[in-house]
């Protein structure tokens, strides 16, 4: 049984992901946005789950919520899960939180970001992006920059299995009713490489999409984009990745 945090799980991929994970046996985090939006996992703290509340566009609520997961016990797991699609808080949600989360968070030895097919329109240049959160950001552009973060983990921490996974355009509040993915396969492979032992579920640096590996941008495995983006949002956060 792992211990596991899935950010983002008041509904869609990953509320199915925790309700997954949760039936599965293992010990699972869920997390809302606030106490209104908690009401909705209900149902999983009533079997197990756990819950944390922190609005991840508020760089003070990322590092509460990340000091009180450190004083419970050690997490296994993280699915970077969640994610706004549009409007001021796109960088910090989809990338900032994210970044915060890995970097002040040392035990997991596993980790899942959500990306997007979206990610392959996105701009690797970093110049004029407004982390903070006062303007409308690119999501395109959000989604690269959290690719490449998984990959820049998965070669700077040999020891941490971490991955980029595109969970495919799926009917969840975010994606839209006419969304024409699989709903179910769309949270099955953050599940799988948070948990399985198989073979392949133990790589690290992959972007997957449905428990398939895919290339992704080109720029999500260079090293100096991968050093330029960490540098970046190190100065931003004032926060370095540990170990880094």
């Amino acid at each position: 049984m792992s211990r596991i945090l899935v950010t983002g799980s008041a509904d869609g991929l990953g509320r199915a992901a925790a309700d997954a994970l949760l039936s599965a046996g293992h010990d699972v985090v869920v997390h809302a946005r606030n106490r209104r939006r908690a009401a909705a996992l209900d149902a999983l703290v009533g079997r197990g789950a756990h819950l944390v509340v922190g609005d991840f566009a508020e760089r003070d609520a990322v590092r509460h919520l990340a000091a009180e997961l450190n004083d419970a016990e050690p997490l296994d797991a993280v699915i970077h899960n969640a994610g706004v699609w549009s409007g001021p808080a796109v960088m910090p949600v989809n990338i900032i939180a994210p970044y915060l989360l890995t970097a002040l968070l040392p035990s997991p030895h596993r980790l899942v970001y959500l990306s997007s097919g979206s990610h392959f329109s996105g701009r690797p240049s970093l110049s004029g992006i407004d982390w903070w959160g006062k303007s409308a950001g690119s999501y395109a552009d959000s989604k690269l920059f959290v690719t490449t973060l998984a990959a820049a983990v998965a070669r700077l921490r040999p020891g941490v299995l971490s991955n980029a996974v595109d969970p495919g355009w799926v009917p969840t509040r975010m994606g839209g009713p006419s969304a024409p993915d699989d709903l179910e396969l769309g949270h099955r492979t953050q599940e799988w490489l948070v948990s399985s032992d198989e073979p392949q579920a133990l790589t690290t640096g992959g972007y997957w999409y449905h428990r398939r590996l895919r290339e992704p941008h080109r720029s999500v495995h260079d090293e100096a984009f991968q050093v330029r983006l960490l540098e970046t949002l190190a100065e931003e956060t004032g926060t370095a990745l540990q170990g880094l």
